[in-house]
């Protein structure tokens, strides 16, 4: 699998999982330290960390293994570290308070749903 694959699959993780406002955005342009971020929101801290033990157990099948994961400990943001794939997990509150994706607002954000498809009809 490429980078993307796995960023993708992650967002797909995520949604079947009933994460909300979901985004891929591809960051290879404009940083050093990975080639996508994958966002998403939990209605509470507990779906956050059922969506992070999901998308780390799903990663792992695919033989990506997680080289970090912070805030496990209620801080409403847990980030999962792939190497070039970033997993940030928010509760709804904590999300609209960092609002990250403004700063990557100048990088491509991928239509995942719409990538979805189009390896269906592949």
């Amino acid at each position: 699998m490429k980078n993307k694959d796995f960023a993708l699959l992650a967002a797909r993780v995520l949604d079947q999982k009933k994460a909300q406002d979901i985004v891929v955005i591809d960051i290879q342009e404009k940083s050093s330290f990975a080639d996508y971020l994958v966002i998403a929101s939990g209605g509470s801290e507990r779906q956050v960390l059922t969506l992070t033990d999901e998308v780390e157990e799903q990663m792992d099948r695919e033989g990506l293994i997680a080289r970090s994961i912070e805030g496990k400990n209620h801080s409403g943001w847990v980030l999962m570290d792939f190497g070039d794939i970033i997993v940030n997990i928010f509760t709804k509150e904590t999300r609209e308070k960092y609002n990250i994706e403004k700063v990557w607002g100048d990088c491509s954000f991928l239509d995942w749903e719409e990538e979805q498809q189009n390896e269906r009809e592949i």
